[in-house]
């Protein structure tokens, strides 16, 4: 199958991108076509030093590599590289409704208390649709929280194609995380774990030293009554650890409620905090290799040339479906 995904370039990648979604490119690309983005062109939807952008963009590029994802069996490459997102946004935006994409979540997250939101966060949904109609992806590995993206995206693919034919566009499937593993922020375990939280104790990123993850964990809000047990309900922040453990150790989290029964939370945080630190050690060694290498710079100049190839084909079909242009 062919698997589309992207993530933005917005700072250093956190647990719950990594746990929620990037886990998943690394799993999918041994037996798949998969093509994955690091989306500029969605980060600026609010304003951005450009310089810091660019910056951000060869770290979230170089992590891609750090974690797993092999240049040689995936597609790896920078959004804007790629017209054709662009191009197809604006198809999509002639097809799509007002009504739609003002129900969306994201849209009302980010725009209340505004007087006027940004045109860019309204018309988002329409640009994660082209990224992922423009190469014919048939499956999206995203985290829980991108569900309705996913939505509107089978929904104007179903659109288009009921106008123009079922060869307009692939329908794609989400793959969506396993119920349980979605993880929360360290000091507010009812909200996910997110890269815009005003602290910084409320995560932890993949490139942070071992002070910083120890800090954060032993801080991490769990409960008065002291019985290690996996209740995301009455205990969501026991649970919140819990799930950590269990995605970074590959333990399951029954075993490890019945290996810490009687314990204090103080030594789950404890092991907690070197199982953090010896599963994220490997990767930083790599980010540090590639981020300064030339490696990096080919895989991505690379991965557009691919991405604009197949690109190519799905806009050059689609303008003939809606009689765009003189087929050159």
């Amino acid at each position: 199958m062919r698997v589309f995904s992207g993530v933005q370039p917005t700072g250093n990648i956190h647990l719950g991108n990594y746990l929620g979604a990037l886990k998943q490119f690394v799993e999918l690309q041994d037996d798949n076509e998969c093509i994955y983005c690091i989306v500029d062109l969605h980060a600026i939807t609010i304003p951005k030093d450009p310089i810091q952008l660019h910056e951000h963009v060869l770290d979230v590029a170089a992590l891609y590599m750090a974690i797993g994802i092999d240049p040689k069996k995936s597609t790896i490459f920078v959004q804007s590289d790629v017209p054709g997102h662009s191009e197809l946004a604006w198809i999509l935006t002639c097809s799509s409704y007002m009504g739609e994409l003002s129900r969306m979540t994201q849209f009302k997250d980010k725009s209340k208390g505004q007087e006027s939101a940004p045109t860019g966060i309204f018309s988002y949904p329409l640009l994660m649709a082209a990224d992922i109609l423009l190469y014919d992806a048939e499956v999206v590995p995203v985290g829980n929280d991108q569900k309705q993206h996913i939505e509107i995206t089978r929904d104007l693919a179903i659109r288009v194609n009921n106008r123009f034919g079922d060869d307009t566009f692939v329908v794609p499937d989400g793959r969506f995380i396993k119920a349980g593993a979605r993880v929360m922020s360290l000091d507010d375990p009812t909200s996910k774990m997110s890269k815009s939280a005003e602290s910084e104790m409320s995560r932890i990123s993949l490139l942070d030293d071992a002070a910083k993850i120890k800090k954060a964990i032993m801080r991490a809000t769990t409960d008065s009554d002291g019985i290690i047990k996996y209740d995301p309900v009455n205990k969501p922040g026991i649970s919140n650890l819990l799930s950590i453990y269990a995605a970074m150790s590959g333990e399951s989290i029954e075993s490890l409620e019945a290996r810490y029964a009687g314990e204090g939370y103080g030594t789950l945080k404890k092991d907690l905090v070197e199982v953090v630190k010896e599963g994220l050690a490997p990767i930083q060694s790599r980010y540090a290799e590639i981020r300064q290498s030339q490696e990096l710079i080919d895989v991505l100049k690379v991965g557009a040339e691919k991405a604009n190839a197949i690109a190519e084909v799905t806009i050059k079909r689609v303008k003939e479906k809606y009689g765009l242009g003189i087929g050159i």
